[in-house]
């Protein structure tokens, strides 16, 4: 098969985490490749997919290869692949907008955003580099609250004529005047919100999901997560996180029997741990009544490093993004975006998404 070119906006922990994975695997047989959901996705192999263009804010970053850039600070999540080769793409100075909250100017230069005084791109300029570097995917992973930024690049995704993964918070494939623009251009867009391989988001669905069918009365609940990273920090501007808060709220409340009212459910990012660095911790406590109205309770801490496990849906997500080019489908990707998304335009459960991202893989 042929390559799939991919352009990435945010060269930060996720970004790292997916290109140390691109070439992680492509010294794996399909045997030693644990942690994958899919090896062959459409025909296509994780090794399959190269980066053409990076774009970036940070001073660290902007101008370096991309090899280089993926390890420099703020990114602090695991580095499972030191020997990524170079590839001979240079991060590119992006568009800053609302990209960067204004709180992390007080918190350590290696923890936070350090802006390149170098001139910004305007629209054209970054259309015209999607364009000369072949990028056929563009994958934003700017940081949450971004909402100009982001709709900044999905301009340019539309003008360029490139599909979209939006893997922030930031409506857009969810916004049905978004997803119109990206039908009429025939391009394909997943998203919004990328839910994590095995992280604090899926765990709740399932768990809400298991109460419903064992017919179990979910009366309260609350997600609390903690972390160390740039996203986490970010965050702390509670400004920014209004849009996270709905769309993981909403991801457990589609899989619910019945809606909690707003005052028995609580989820969304709660504190920033520095030392806890790309390690995310999250605290599920659910309430509920048995057979007989008995109550029951179930508390559960979960810890996964946080970028490797976006990766491990990201990986997949950029295959379907690429199958649907080659079948000449744009618009929303229902499926893709029902399983790997936590606020899609349409909420399935998580079985229902699986047997729809499947049956998308082959082709029905």
């Amino acid at each position: 098969m042929s390559k799939i070119k991919i352009a990435i906006v945010g060269v930060g922990n996720c970004a790292s985490a997916l290109v140390q994975g691109i070439c992680y695997y492509a010294k794996k047989t399909p045997h030693q490749a644990v942690g994958l959901m899919h090896w062959d996705l459409g025909g296509y192999r994780p090794q399959d997919i190269e980066v053409v263009a990076a774009f970036d804010i940070d001073a660290r970053k902007v101008g370096q290869d991309l090899r280089r850039a993926i390890f420099a600070p703020p990114n602090c999540t695991t580095i499972f692949f030191p020997e990524v080769p170079a590839g001979g793409t240079v991060v590119a100075m992006g568009k800053i907008l609302d990209g960067v909250s204004e709180h992390m100017q007080a918190y350590d230069p290696q923890r936070t955003f350090q802006p390149a005084d170098l001139p910004q791109p305007q629209q054209a300029d970054v259309i015209r580099m999607l364009r000369e570097s072949g990028a056929q995917v563009l994958l934003n992973y700017l940081p949450v609250g971004s909402e100009q930024a982001s709709r900044f690049y999905a301009e340019c995704a539309l003008e360029a004529g490139v599909a979209l993964i939006n893997n922030i918070p930031v409506f857009i494939a969810s916004d049905p005047q978004w997803a119109e623009r990206f039908t009429r251009k025939g391009l394909p867009i997943i998203g919004d919100d990328i839910k994590s391989q095995l992280g604090a988001t899926i765990t709740h669905r399932v768990l809400t999901d298991l109460f419903k069918k064992r017919g179990v009365a979910l009366e309260r609940t609350y997600q609390l997560n903690t972390g160390g990273n740039t996203d986490f920090l970010n965050m702390l501007n509670r400004s920014r996180v209004s849009s996270k808060k709905e769309s993981k709220t909403e991801a457990v409340q589609a899989v619910a029997a019945h809606r909690l009212s707003a005052e028995n459910i609580h989820i969304g990012p709660s504190d920033y741990v520095p030392w806890q660095k790309d390690n995310k911790v999250a605290f599920i406590r659910m309430e509920g009544r048995l057979f007989g109205d008995v109550p029951m309770n179930l508390e559960l801490r979960l810890s996964v490093e946080d970028s490797p496990n976006s990766a491990g849906v990201a990986i997949d997500a950029i295959r379907c993004a690429k199958i649907a080019l080659d079948r000449g489908l744009g618009g929303v990707l229902e499926g893709p975006s029902a399983y790997f998304c936590k606020h899609p335009p349409r909420q399935f459960d998580d079985d229902q998404a699986y047997r729809l991202i499947e049956a998308f893989i082959r082709g029905e």
